[in-house]
């Protein structure tokens, strides 16, 4: 994933490696080089892991802020992976969420993703529940994080006025939401429309299939600063698949941090 900004004058490569059959190392791995586009000179290497789940929360953040009613107070995830921690993270930044509900086809997994929330110091009622269809009827707020090629929950259990982020799926063979979810969505938005377009599985298929064209997606994060699309009635998807210029917006600003 490489970019360049001409105006910082560096230039960014990130590798990463995605092993979901790891048990003792993260699932998704990376590493980024920093290039100085004034004398070619390597700044930098750096562990892009965190840094990647940390930007990707904010994201998420900026999202939610735009997106969610401002009275929402359950935050369901669905996907309790690394992945998964820091997307909580940016949803509790800027909503008030008093009740968490986590639904992991593997209990055991949601469990110690619970204890990992509350030791980090989440205020709020935090519960494993059994089946995906519990979390998504009682969710104002849905946090899909999977890598699944199948739905991980029924479009019909969303209620008006749901906001979703979809961070897990990233290939076109992957497919977190259902037809159903994507033909009740009032408004569509991405993190970036063209990596979506090579990326996003659901949307894909739906575009496919004549549910939706490119076209419905109403814009990209780039799009929502600042501006209130809060609506108590509409189900709004937000989409993130990743692109090489937000990493590079969090090279830059470890860069700065060390006086680079």
């Amino acid at each position: 994933m490489p970019c360049i900004s001409t105006a910082s004058k560096i230039s960014i490569i990130k590798t990463v490696s995605i092993f979901p059959v790891n048990k003792d190392l993260p699932t998704t791995q990376g590493n980024l080089l920093v290039t100085d586009l004034t004398k070619g000179e390597h700044k930098a290497t750096m562990d892009t892991s965190y840094l990647t789940r940390l930007r990707t929360g904010a994201m998420t953040a900026i999202a939610t802020e735009s997106f969610a009613r401002k009275d929402a107070k359950t935050l369901c995830a669905i996907g309790t992976g690394n992945m998964a921690f820091e997307q909580v993270l940016g949803v509790v930044e800027v909503r008030d969420i008093e009740r968490i509900l986590l639904y992991n086809r593997m209990k055991k997994k949601a469990e110690g993703f619970k204890k990992r929330l509350e030791a980090f110091g989440i205020r709020a009622d935090i519960e494993v529940v059994g089946n995906a269809s519990n979390v998504v009827t009682k969710s104002a707020i849905l946090n899909c994080a999977t890598q699944s090629t199948e739905a991980v929950f029924n479009g019909n259990d969303l209620k008006p006025g749901t906001h979703i982020n979809g961070v897990g799926s990233f290939k076109p063979v992957m497919k977190e939401m259902d037809e159903t979810t994507i033909k009740r969505v009032n408004q569509i938005y991405a993190d970036d429309l063209e990596s979506v377009r090579e990326e996003a599985g659901e949307l894909i298929h739906a575009v496919d299939a004549g549910i939706i064209s490119w076209d419905d997606i109403k814009g990209e994060l780039v799009d929502i600063f600042e501006q209130d699309y809060q609506n108590d009635e509409e189900i709004i998807l937000y989409k993130c698949v990743d692109a090489g210029y937000f990493d590079l917006a969090v090279a830059g600003g470890v860069m700065k941090m060390f006086g680079e």
